[in-house]
């Protein structure tokens, strides 16, 4: 039977099993194909969370030449912070977890942009190999820890077994339990060692996560973002947020709190998190003063340049 949760139909736990196995004996191909039908839906102007019960009109976009003035504003604060973190030696662990398509990868990729990549690096784990299955769940992030004056972004982290891999069954009970118990003393010890640890969350409503698969399946440059994993996240909607209330109980720890982002409006998110790591990181403004150049020395004479038609070039097609 159908129940209702914070106002909104859903189905019981059963009956969305049962919707599973359907959809898996669907094509991936069909599945998107299907999505695509939804496109001449009429695009709603609300967005209603059903995770918290709410409901709210997000505020108009920001226009775009308002939110490039601001990003550029933040982009050299961030680089203010990287030439400080690096002075210092501090190091920065900041954890991106979400929805798919919540929008954590352009944040990422504003982040990263300008910074020194030698002192920021994005990790981004795929499925773990066989050998990586029987070790110490922790271990194969714990070599992508930082050191003195770095900065490491993850896209998506440890956190894979309370969401994904729980939903999905992809974990046993014992190993997830032993996870939920594990995770806050571990990040206790990251934290006592003197990392900063800094985790978002970001979260987006149905309706605008189901706009973004509709714009990604009709984009051959981002359709790689559409996996059959994305589509069958779909149709468990409410596991993986009661999945996100219960890994929130136990590890949203005062050493290492969780900082929800609303991310419906990707500018916004994008700008309001960038703006909430500067004021997590002490840093001072500690970036050198211009170059003076000095003359360029006079050539040498007795060199003489390979001629060019000994050489390949590229084609100027452009």
């Amino acid at each position: 039977m159908p129940i209702q949760w914070h106002g909104v139909t859903a189905m019981s736990i059963d009956e969305v099993k049962n919707q599973q196995n359907n959809d898996l004996a669907e094509p991936a191909t069909d599945l998107i194909k299907n999505l695509v039908k939804a496109k001449d839906k009429k695009k709603p102007k609300k967005s209603k969370r059903i995770f918290d019960g709410s409901s709210e009109v997000f505020a108009k976009k920001i226009p775009k030449k308002t939110f490039e003035t601001e990003l550029k504003q933040l982009q050299i604060e961030l680089v203010k912070m990287q030439y400080w973190i690096k002075h210092v030696g501090y190091r920065v662990v900041i954890i991106f977890e979400g929805r798919d398509a919540a929008g954590k990868g352009g944040v990422i990729k504003r982040i990263a942009d300008p910074l020194n990549p030698r002192g920021c690096r994005v990790v981004a784990l795929g499925t773990p190999s066989d050998r990586e299955k029987t070790q110490w769940y922790f271990q194969r992030y714990v070599q992508h820890l930082p050191t003195a004056g770095e900065i490491v972004l993850f896209d998506r982290s440890w956190y894979n077994r309370a969401g994904v891999e729980r939903v999905m069954d992809f974990c046993t009970e014992a190993e997830y339990q032993e996870f939920m118990q594990s995770c806050p003393e571990f990040e206790r010890m990251l934290v006592r060692s003197g990392i900063v640890l800094i985790k978002y969350w970001f979260s987006v409503s149905d309706e605008e996560q189901e706009q973004r698969f509709l714009s990604r399946s009709h984009d051959p440059a981002r359709r790689w973002k559409l996996s059959p994993m994305d589509l069958e996240s779909r149709d468990r909607w409410v596991e993986f947020s009661k999945a996100k209330d219960t890994m929130f109980a136990y590890t949203n720890i005062p050493e290492a709190p969780w900082f929800t982002i609303e991310a419906d409006n990707k500018r916004r998110a994008r700008l309001n998190c960038i703006h909430h790591l500067l004021s997590k990181v002490p840093y001072e403004d500690m970036t050198p003063p211009p170059l003076e150049l000095p003359s360029r020395p006079v050539a040498d004479e007795n060199y003489v340049r390979t001629p060019r038609n000994e050489q390949f070039f590229v084609p100027q097609v452009y």
